[in-house]
């Protein structure tokens, strides 16, 4: 399968590419779309607060090539893959699909704690709809059920998102706070309220819950269909060279027989991660060194210490 080999960082248009990316994240060409402005709202921290881990990976650009790779690595279950292929509209709406996996990640992130049940009962909902059947490549004529809630599935899809966040935020961000267990285990709470009961609450945990699951991983015809899309989707033109970049450095972290599975040719990391880390460098740079997200965050923060000078000291 080719993939773009875009060995030198494309040049940057400051706004044009502000717009471009925070349209394509947020689904809004401002990049605040309603639940982004939200955030202002809320009575205290959340889960998380400023300066926790995933304060600190989420609110990162890196973000942008852990996502790519969460849903490379995502398409090897087959079950997950089926639920993608059968009930995601993700050939009609790409933008859409991405915008609302955006709103999940950022809500439980920096919303307040009634916005992260909210937007947990939201997907929650989402998923009890998500149901069907699925073969493996090797065993097509024999049917399986799945189910998007069932603790199995999210397990495998929390995992998924969990490493990839940290493992591209680890090569190209800055320090994590309590380093990758503090981000495994303060992430975990994030999959509790969707019906995972027991997350991995360390980078070992972690290691050990993917390594539980290689037997039932597949690549297969419909997989490589979908990972097809993930690297060439239907994006504004002025984001597509940077998308390249961003997806060349996303597969070069992946395990080789994950990359064999998927069709996806061997990216030498030499080559695609210092031409990522530029890249992000530069958007760090063009979008500034936080989110709409994280802004709005602090503004409902800054109004409850207003409010409550001691409250300010215990959410610090």
């Amino acid at each position: 399968m080719p993939l773009p080999q875009n060995r030198e960082v494309p040049s940057l248009d400051d706004h044009a590419l502000s717009r471009g990316f925070r349209r394509i994240v947020s689904g809004d060409p401002q990049g605040r779309p309603a639940w982004v402005r939200a955030l202002e709202e809320g009575d205290d921290e959340g889960l998380y607060g400023p300066g926790s881990a995933p304060w600190v990976v989420h609110g990162s650009l890196t973000t942008l090539v852990g996502g790519i790779r969460a849903l490379l690595l995502q398409a090897l279950h087959p079950a997950a893959l089926a639920g993608v292929r059968q009930h995601s509209r993700y050939r009609e709406d790409a933008l859409g699909r991405l915008a609302g996996t955006t709103r999940w990640l950022v809500t439980l992130t920096f919303g307040d704690s009634a916005a992260v049940e909210r937007e947990s009962a939201r997907v929650r909902l989402m998923h009890g709809r998500v149901r069907g059947t699925w073969s493996s490549p090797d065993q097509p004529d024999v049917e399986r059920t799945y189910a998007a809630d069932d603790p199995h599935l999210l397990r495998w899809v929390h995992l998924a998102f969990t490493e990839s966040f940290l493992v591209t935020h680890q090569i190209w961000g800055g320090a994590i706070p309590g380093g990758a267990d503090g981000y495994v285990a303060d992430w975990a709470r994030a999959a509790e309220p969707l019906g995972l009961a027991d997350p991995p609450r360390s980078a070992a945990e972690l290691a050990e819950q993917l390594r539980s699951f290689d037997h039932e991983l597949a690549g297969g015809s419909a997989a490589r269909e979908v990972v097809r899309f993930i690297l060439n989707p239907p994006l504004p033109l002025v984001t597509r060279p940077a998308y390249a970049v961003l997806a060349a450095g996303a597969v070069s972290t992946m395990r080789p027989e994950h990359r064999r599975m998927l069709g996806l040719p061997w990216v030498p990391g030499l080559a695609a991660r210092p031409a990522t880390g530029a890249l992000l460098g530069a958007m760090r740079l063009a979008l500034g060194d936080s989110s709409p997200s994280e802004q709005a965050a602090r503004t409902r923060l800054d109004r409850l210490a207003s409010l409550d000078p001691d409250w300010a000291v215990l959410g610090d």
